[in-house]
């Protein structure tokens, strides 16, 4: 059986999080014109200090536009692991998505 996606348990994963800022947006040539496929969005957590999170949102969400450190709720976050080696090194990348993200 493979393993597609983990549903996290967003309050104990990552407690309150806040909305920090646009990312990247990832385009793809569709039909001879470039279209919008998804969006990704730095957030912050009161309980991962390390880093900031990443969430990635699919272009049918639209465009958020928050307030810096407003509260956010992601609808349906799922996460995925993609491993790759570098020489004899393994090494994995967690991909937070969601269907959206909205005002907590």
């Amino acid at each position: 059986m493979e393993l597609k996606h983990v549903i996290p348990n967003m309050e104990k994963t990552f407690g309150n999080l806040e909305y920090a800022g646009e990312g990247k947006v990832d385009q793809r040539r569709i039909n001879g014109r470039m279209t919008v496929v998804s969006r990704s969005y730095n957030l912050y957590s009161d309980v991962q200090r390390a880093d900031d999170i990443v969430v990635f949102l699919p272009a049918s969400a639209g465009e958020k536009n928050f307030e810096i450190e407003e509260k956010v709720k992601l609808i349906n976050p799922k996460i995925t692991a993609t491993g790759y080696k570098i020489g004899s090194r393994g090494f994995t990348n967690y991909i937070l998505s969601a269907d959206d993200m909205v005002k907590a």
